[in-house]
């Protein structure tokens, strides 16, 4: 079998096919077992967030004050460049240090699609090595151009072209988080091959990418409760768009090693 690295070498060189319908099919049955799950561990997270957060600030401002700096905070204000600064290796710190998490609903996805249990543990799995420490140069470096880019352009008052480019870097590290877990690639090849991956069908993978979008956006509107369901679904996505991208270039490597023995 080729590693994942020579696979993406012959994608770059000759690209892959993939049918929309099949991986659709294939990430809705894998989201219909990880779905409930999932939406738990995420209810969880954001009570024990939030908690974690009115006791700091609290402890910090008053806890009588708590409401007021929290409506504060919700208001729209014009980053200076110190605050877009301080934003963004905020930003980027935290998201590094919960993408090893964030990972653990790809080995859920992963479990529930070879019919493996998996527990609440599982979610924690990449803290570890080899996987946690390039799942965070891999999200600090995403982030850190992501947010220093749209900071920067929301600073110059250009607010939605800074929240386009940020949409556009996100399509093309569609694959780095299972670049990483399922490919075992260091952060900088993920990166690399997650750009090869998405323009070599950037139509089909777009389609894929706003679908997903799409079916949180949906959780949103469903009063926001719903969101803690088909956050999920972006991920069964994901997993399922690798894995018809990966299982037929293993298909083709193995059919091509059967004619060489015939030779």
């Amino acid at each position: 079998m080729k590693s994942t690295l020579a696979q993406i070498e012959n994608i770059k060189n000759n690209g892959y096919s993939l049918d929309f319908s099949n991986v659709f099919d294939h990430a809705f049955e894998n989201y219909k077992k990880i779905a409930l799950y999932s939406a738990l561990i995420i209810f969880l997270l954001i009570v024990i967030c939030a908690v974690g957060a009115v006791i700091i600030v609290g402890s910090i401002y008053g806890l009588e004050n708590v409401p007021k700096i929290m409506e504060e905070s919700m208001k729209p204000s014009k980053l200076t460049l110190e605050d877009a600064l301080i934003s963004t290796i905020g930003v980027s710190f935290i998201t590094a240090l919960f993408a090893p998490f964030s990972a653990g609903f790809f080995k859920m996805a992963d479990a529930a699609d070879k019919d493996k249990e998996f527990k609440v543990a599982t979610i924690f799995h990449y803290y570890k090595a080899p996987y946690f420490a390039q799942l965070f140069v891999a999200a600090l470096i995403i982030s850190a151009v992501n947010n220093a880019i749209a900071n920067s352009l929301e600073s110059a008052g250009y607010v939605f072209i800074g929240v386009g480019i940020s949409i556009f870097i996100n399509y093309l590290m569609y694959f780095a988080v299972p670049l990483i877990v399922f490919g075992n690639l260091n952060a900088l090849d993920a990166i690399k091959g997650s750009i090869t991956l998405v323009t070599k069908n950037p139509l089909l993978i777009f389609g894929l990418f706003i679908l997903g979008i799409i079916g949180t956006v949906v959780g949103v509107v469903a009063c926001g409760v719903g969101l803690l369901f088909t956050l999920v679904f972006n991920t069964s996505l994901i997993y399922a768009t690798y894995y018809g991208i990966f299982t037929m270039e293993q298909e083709e490597d193995s059919i091509d090693t059967i004619g060489q023995s015939d030779l």
